[in-house]
């Protein structure tokens, strides 16, 4: 099934980069929460794609609104699960669910912690309380902030750009009282934010790398005119906005 969001990945955009300093460290036992910020739709295929190119290792899981996943069946065969995010009993059930995920130590749980779609500039982050609660449900988790953010650069398609932070302990997280708890959680992935933001505006490819790579160029008519005009110069065809510069 990852098989099919990569394609479907590479067929509407044009890459997934991953800054230099932004690599995933993670401790080599012990279950995994990747808590991200919540930009856009394509969220979820980040996270899958990210999970099986970053984190092969673990089986990784994650929650997803009860009437999206009726809509998006296919994310269930992947690990997805459905809640409620309006409801006490549907936090109560996301609570177990993730207790049961996380007693294995070899399974990760990716959260959109913002738990609503908001700007990759918006602070404070305004992370959902349940964040901070899940912390206790898993003494030996490590728990790793991921920033995501979505721009154009040269080509048609949108760039998808991603971003770790430093890892942290869950049993260091729980001395802290709850409320001090959930600002360290956006502290931190806010930080990793504002650090990627600089890579994106830079526009410098060196800075990040490309984990997947979509189709670039156009397509259609004006892509057939530049790889007859090429193949009569003698040349290769590029159909990269670069190439077409060059």
């Amino acid at each position: 099934m990852v098989s099919a969001f990569r394609r479907y990945f590479t067929r509407h955009m044009n890459a997934l980069r991953i800054a230099g300093w932004g690599q995933p460290m993670v401790a080599p036992k012990g279950p995994l929460i990747v808590y991200s910020n919540h930009p856009s739709w394509w969220d979820a295929a980040i996270y899958i794609l990210a999970a099986d190119r970053l984190f092969p290792d673990y089986e990784s899981y994650a929650p997803i609104d009860a009437g999206m996943l009726k809509r998006y069946g296919i994310f269930r065969r992947i690990g997805a699960f459905g809640i409620d995010p309006g409801s006490r009993r549907g936090a109560a059930d996301f609570m177990k669910a993730s207790a049961r995920i996380l007693s294995s130590p070899d399974r990760a749980l990716w959260i959109a912690a913002q738990g609503r779609f908001a700007d990759a500039r918006e602070r404070p982050l305004g992370l959902k309380p349940g964040i901070a609660r899940l912390i206790e449900i898993s003494p030996d988790c490590t728990v790793i902030p991921l920033a995501i953010e979505y721009g154009f650069w040269l080509e048609r398609g949108a760039e998808a750009f991603i971003a770790f932070g430093n890892p942290m302990r869950s049993a260091d997280l729980r001395e802290l009282p709850r409320p001090a708890r959930l600002q360290r959680l956006d502290g931190e992935l806010a930080s990793v934010l504002d650090r990627l933001s600089e890579d994106v505006k830079a526009r410098d490819p060196a800075r990040l790398r490309t984990l997947l790579e979509g189709r670039a160029g156009i397509g259609g008519i004006y892509d057939g005119w530049r790889r007859l005009t090429s193949t009569l110069r003698g040349r290769a065809f590029d159909p990269s906005h670069e190439g077409h510069r060059s």
